[in-house]
């Protein structure tokens, strides 16, 4: 499939058309979710370590440290495109096996277009484009809402969490999460396309579809987040 894209390329003006539109679906359509997910594990990291952390040996704004460096390395790139690929993918795999079976693809090949390269290769592009960006904002909001969790429960004062949040910070962790982030959004992008590209049956199938895709996107995800952490780390 994916070689299948680069064998014959579509008008730059159509290609370019469907790539913003893939932006604006994948981006924009999954913001809400980033931000609300990405709000409240950032909070339950801050009131649940604050939970644990009962030595007082153990300075508060190890809190903040910990919030940081999880939303960093793991919450966001990892937790965030295991969502993506619930919400993304199970649209692409239903879009593109809806398509299948309407011979919606069967008509446009027969006007003499690339299908691989107009359906499939703006939505690996856009996902590439657009999911570091939603990465980042994951981590900022996730860390934003420890703060002001903190600060409202009285689990960590303000001054203090940001006192971790300062304190320390390695800046290849946000090399390793812009690593993942692309990685990840291969796979959330491809996987979907393949299995509602190449569907068979009816609007059952359509269904199994996207459940599969989901699965082997989370699988995969796993998998390459355990091999990006041995190899980096």
């Amino acid at each position: 499939m994916l070689k299948g894209m680069f064998v014959r390329a579509e008008n730059n003006r159509m290609f370019w058309k469907e790539y913003i539109k893939q932006c604006v679906d994948i981006g924009i359509g999954s913001l809400p979710i980033v931000v609300i997910i990405s709000f409240f594990l950032g909070a339950v990291m801050t009131v649940q370590t604050a939970a644990q952390l009962v030595n007082p040996m153990i300075p508060l704004s190890t809190i903040g440290i910990i919030v940081r460096d999880g939303m960093i390395l793991e919450f966001a790139p990892t937790f965030l495109c295991i969502v993506l690929a619930g919400v993304v993918g199970s649209k692409i795999a239903s879009e593109l096996g809806n398509m299948r079976l309407s011979e919606q693809i069967d008509s446009i090949e027969i006007m003499g277009i690339n299908t691989k390269n107009y359906l499939i290769l703006p939505k690996i592009l856009g996902a590439f484009t657009v999911v570091p960006l939603l990465v980042g904002i994951s981590a900022v909001i996730g860390i934003w809402g420890g703060y002001l969790v903190g600060g409202w429960t009285g689990s960590v004062p303000n001054e203090v969490f940001i006192t971790g949040i300062r304190k320390g910070l390695d800046t290849h962790y946000i090399t390793i999460a812009f690593y993942k982030s692309f990685i990840f959004s291969f796979i959330v992008s491809t996987v979907p396309a393949y299995f509602g590209y190449y569907v068979k049956g009816g609007a059952l199938e359509i269904g199994k579809a996207g459940t599969q895709s989901v699965v082997v996107s989370c699988i995969l995800i796993l998998v390459a987040d355990y091999l990006v952490a041995a190899l980096a780390l």
